[in-house]
């Protein structure tokens, strides 16, 4: 039996997940919490398996609650929130899986059947020990002075999920309106952020800015066809072609 305990500041929110699970005859919900200090209580008394964590709750978020636990009791972890801004976040400390509200009944069941996998796998969860492995390295690097971390993902919504996006399979980042699109060989990705946002939480030496709305992988660039006016053509590896334009030239061509 999964011994599941549900955590979040919405009684609704608690209620749907508890009535789900109740046609699963393998899980069993042990309890709730209604915000962060009384998850920390509810982790440490009922020691529950899994654990559905609503991020942004009064007293302590869920992340806080983890760090306050992770010494004596530390579960399986989904999060569930309607702000797919935790989802990076979420990842890194090996939260077994991110439910965005609202979710559909297949998400949740593909969420189950993650939790399943898990725990047929050994009984003492390599999930929990990630996830502890990942705590201990948020609280050594908690010192602001240490200085922000390069970025090494995006984090793009797609409905119901969360797909991440490495910085490293990035060729080309794009302008589209109030979005920006994330350009790799494997597809392309809208993220609601402006070209100076992504700009600033770029490399600079492995990205460089060649149009107000254009942004490139520098190892990515094959070639480069100047025109008689000052602007030219940018050739990428895969074979799409950018404007660099002459405002920006220098950027990628410091001696012109």
């Amino acid at each position: 039996m999964i011994r599941t305990l549900l955590v979040d500041d919405e009684p609704l929110a608690r209620q749907g997940i508890r009535m789900r699970l109740e046609h699963e005859a393998d899980f069993a919900v042990i309890g709730e919490a209604g915000d962060g200090p009384a998850a920390v209580k509810a982790i440490t008394e009922l020691t529950p398996d899994l654990v559905f964590l609503d991020v942004q709750m009064p007293g302590l978020s869920g992340f806080d609650v983890l760090e306050q636990v992770s010494g004596t009791c530390l579960p399986m972890v989904v999060f569930v929130t309607a702000h797919d801004a935790h989802a990076l976040r979420a990842f890194d400390v090996h939260a077994l899986d991110y439910l965005l509200k609202p979710f559909t009944e297949a998400r949740f069941r593909e969420t189950l059947g993650r939790v399943r996998r898990e725990l047929a796998g050994t009984e003492d969860y390599p999930a929990r020990r990630r996830l502890a492995a990942a705590l201990d390295a948020v609280q050594a690097t908690a010192n602001p002075a240490a200085g922000p971390t390069p970025i090494r993902r995006f984090t793009v919504r797609d409905r119901d999920r969360i797909v991440l996006v490495p910085v490293g399979e990035i060729e080309a980042v794009m302008a589209a309106g109030n979005y920006v699109e994330l350009v790799t060989r494997g597809g392309r990705h809208l993220l609601r952020q402006t070209m100076a946002d992504i700009e600033s939480q770029l490399d600079p030496e492995a990205f460089v800015r060649i149009h107000r709305s254009t942004i490139v992988r520098r190892v990515e660039i094959r070639e480069i066809r100047p025109d008689p006016h000052g602007d030219a053509d940018v050739v990428m590896v895969s074979g799409a072609v950018h404007r660099l334009s002459r405002a920006w030239r220098k950027r990628l061509l410091p001696g012109s």
